[in-house]
């Protein structure tokens, strides 16, 4: 082939790929559909040489579009919505990425990958079980493995029989079950608030009275026992920081509260507290820790109100070193 005219469109896109083909981060052919991937192989399989100059020609007719071009766009909602990032609600995002994948234009398991836990158990406990053996290959190995540690062991068995029936499937009927448990999944109620109830009235009761909390927990304990256990979890008070908090975090905390608050928290007389209080001091520096000593020592009788206060500043400030992503808490053991 040695004239540009001779080569049709498909052949240009071919000598341009074959030129990027030597750099490898140049180009990424997955981000093509199958079928585009599979014209322009069978192309390149019928081509042989290019001359220099037809080559060169190509080339500057490539560069010619290139400048032309003034924005380009993803061309599908994925691309989009990879593009816009964060940019876009929750709510927005899911409500796209849904009618994209009913309409057939999307992957459905983009989605289901995306699902929460609680919705993906609920999936694979309901479900037929080769639907739920597909879902569970699909999935990514950590997420599948969580889901099936939690099943009961019958269905559990069972799925994993399944298993064998999944290695023939077509991407048709791959699509498909996709799309089955969409479906399946957003007809599921949805809580009108997505925070857990016992993480919610455990949050409250951080910031509750000691007596308060105790009043309510008794309260739970002979109504819900379940429910109050999972209230115990969710709260976290001044005596849980030895068992919750990391000891490097713990010079990261001191910094985020003001040192009259920290001293009059660390004279706290309860034994649980008086705990957490030698849990901080041991990590921090000798320096520090005994000029906090000294001024614990100096403080007159405060009031037990004044203390509290200062034990839920504390608390206050690990919460907000938590949402920001800066320290993570100890996770209470199971009972």
């Amino acid at each position: 082939m040695n004239a540009q005219g001779g080569l049709n469109q498909r052949q240009k896109a071919a000598v341009i790929v074959r030129l990027l083909l030597d750099d490898d981060e140049a180009v990424h052919l997955s981000r093509l559909d199958s079928e585009s991937q599979t014209l322009l192989a069978e192309e390149m399989a019928g081509m042989e040489l290019i001359d220099r100059q037809t080559r060169d020609a190509v080339i500057a007719e490539f560069c010619d579009r290139l400048e032309s071009v003034g924005m380009t766009f993803p061309g599908d909602l994925d691309g989009t919505l990879a593009m816009l990032g964060g940019k876009l609600s929750d709510d927005s995002t899911d409500r796209l990425r849904r009618l994209s994948a009913m309409s057939g234009r999307g992957d459905p398991w983009q989605r289901v990958s995306a699902l929460s836990k609680e919705v993906i158990l609920t999936l694979a406990t309901t479900e037929s079980i080769e639907l739920v053996a597909l879902m569970l290959s699909k999935l990514p190995v950590s997420r599948a493995s969580a889901v099936f540690s939690d099943l009961p062991r019958d269905r559990a068995r069972a799925v994993a029989q399944a298993m064998s029936m999944t290695a023939g499937v077509t991407p048709e009927a791959l699509h498909r079950v996709g799309l089955i448990l969409l479906h399946a999944a957003d007809a599921l109620p949805r809580p009108a608030i997505d925070t857990p109830a016992a993480d919610r009235m455990g949050a409250i009761l951080n910031f509750a009275t000691a007596d308060l909390r105790d009043e309510v927990l008794d309260s739970l304990d002979r109504e819900d026992t379940g429910f109050a256990e999972g209230v115990r979890r969710a709260i976290f008070i001044f005596e849980h920081i030895p068992a919750r908090i990391e000891t490097r975090d713990v010079p990261r905390i001191i910094r985020e509260v003001e040192q009259p608050v920290l001293i009059r928290a660390l004279s706290a007389p309860d034994a649980g507290d008086a705990a957490a209080a030698a849990f901080i001091l041991a990590n921090l520096s000798q320096r520090m820790a005994d000029g906090l000593r000294e001024e614990i020592d100096a403080l007159g009788k405060l009031r037990p109100r004044d203390i509290d206060e200062a034990k839920t500043e504390v608390i206050a400030a690990i919460r907000r070193l938590e949402e920001a992503g800066e320290l993570t808490l100890i996770l209470p053991p199971e009972d």
